[in-house]
């Protein structure tokens, strides 16, 4: 995603985006913001499901299996949300890592080193939190990586639903720290999350992912081409032991996403247009209802504050987030001579950080399989996981109303189109014809403020005159 921040002296940090990138930001949170909403949706629906009294039906439905055994793909449903439908949702994030390397701010490696170290100090210092709780309450330190990934989804819906004004330089900043989160999240599993490889299903992934890479520098068109060998791969990768997830970012990441001269849009940029509807929509939404059905009551609550592994989950995602990306974003514009846009002030940081600590959809992965095989002290991990989110969303909730005025000035700013040429003022200042269609506009509008001065004048005249 964009990165609205840069990192040398004389730039700012949180500036205003380049009017691409706003328009990228724009197009990416439209379906970001309606995905979160059915992901907030399905969440509510997967916990009312799994605590009814048909919560047997619930059961029975997450663990049914389908799939060809043959090919090792006999899976229940809950798995097939959890290593299928979330391949599409990194396949879309690694286009938007890959598009940001090599076409948006974060090619200039001065511009990509805030955020980026944002994003870092926001994923250690929530796994050094659980650690500690862990360490110190004698708990299990398995859960380490549960607290450190942001769901963007799930942020986004709570913006929607509160009807705050964020401006697009703090919500690109928020899309950043998510897509670093997701790449940074992905690596964990492949490196800590993996027991057992095959290495020649593994061979065979890499050799499928070669032939694809192949066929794209080729030039190669085709759905029908790209699909059933996306397909393979992803299931040569979940055969090799290591998460079929994989499969979705390392696809993503072999899109171009440059432009040539006859192109309007890069393939990579078409391809994520046609895709995030389905990952936001569909993907991330089934997956939560097949995720989130925890048995919820006071005692399971109460539990979730007392245990360690619960408990280092929660002040992870509420403390650990907050501190460790508004710590991040300090020190990096400290040492970087950088200075925050005069148009925001550091607990607007602060409350966007606070905000990243919504864990929701990559959290509740990692903790199924941070405790695999241990049925109950999962179901515990994920609602300590979706208490901690609620508590992060109310936290940012506050933080970010008490600032909702100045960010609905700033936002009508952005918008401002008075010339009604398709791009906002702001982005005009330098452009001498926005300044002359400008003073033509006040031209003509005060020639219809004098005529109706005149006629005014005259009318008054009228009545004034003799009976």
């Amino acid at each position: 995603m964009p990165a609205p921040t840069t990192a040398t002296k004389g730039r700012k940090v949180l500036g205003r985006l380049s009017l691409p990138e706003r328009n990228f930001v724009a197009d990416a949170l439209r379906t970001e913001t309606l995905g979160g909403v059915l992901l907030l949706l399905a969440a509510i629906a997967a916990l009312v499901w799994a605590n009814s009294g048909v919560k047997e039906s619930y059961e029975s439905v997450r663990d049914f299996h389908l799939g060809p055994a043959s090919l090792g793909l006999d899976l229940s449903v809950g798995h097939w949300a959890a290593d299928g439908l979330l391949a599409v949702f990194f396949f879309v994030a690694g286009i938007e890592l890959k598009r940001e390397l090599v076409a948006g701010d974060l090619k200039d490696p001065r511009a990509a080193v805030l955020p980026v170290v944002a994003a870092l100090c926001g994923m250690a210092v929530p796994a050094l939190v659980y650690t500690l709780v862990g360490v110190t309450g004698g708990g299990s330190l398995a859960g380490w990586a549960v607290p450190t990934a942001t769901d963007i989804a799930f942020a986004l819906a709570v913006l929607a639903v509160i009807g705050t004004s964020l401006p697009s330089a703090l919500r690109a900043f928020l899309l950043t720290l998510a897509v670093v989160d997701d790449l940074f999240a992905i690596l964990i599993i492949a490196v800590f999350f993996t027991d057992d490889l095959d290495f020649a299903a593994l061979g065979g992934a890499v050799v499928g992912l070669a032939v694809f890479w192949l066929l794209l520098r080729k030039g190669v068109r085709g759905w029908y081409v790209y699909v059933p060998l996306a397909l393979v791969i992803w299931g040569l990768m979940y055969n090799s032991g290591i998460h079929a997830t994989i499969a979705g970012v390392a696809l993503g990441l072999m899109l171009r996403c440059t432009t040539h001269e006859d192109e309007a849009h890069s393939p990579g940029e078409h391809i994520e247009h046609l895709v995030r509807p389905l990952s936001a929509g569909l993907a991330v939404p089934l997956f939560a209802l097949f995720s989130a059905g925890v048995a919820v009551s006071g005692d399971a609550i109460g539990e979730v504050f007392t245990r360690p592994e619960t408990l280092g989950v929660v002040l992870g995602l509420v403390v650990g987030k907050a501190v460790g990306i508004f710590g991040g974003t300090w020190l990096a514009a400290r040492f970087t001579r950088a200075e925050l846009s005069e148009d925001l002030a550091w607990p607007d940081v602060f409350a966007v950080a606070s905000l990243a600590g919504i864990g929701f959809t990559v959290s509740l992965l990692i903790g199924e399989l941070a405790f695999e095989g241990d049925e109950v002290l999962t179901d515990e991990v994920k609602a300590a996981v979706l208490t901690g989110s609620l508590i992060a969303a109310v936290l940012a909730s506050v933080l970010l109303k008490v600032r909702n005025a100045k960010y609905r000035k700033l936002c009508e700013a952005e918008e401002l189109d008075e010339d009604l040429d398709g791009i906002p003022d702001i982005y005009e200042q330098d452009n001498p014809e926005y300044h002359l269609r400008m003073a033509d506009i006040y031209e003509r509008k005060a020639a219809e403020h004098r005529r109706l001065a005149e006629v005014t004048a005259g009318a008054s005249e009228e009545n004034n005159g003799p009976a």
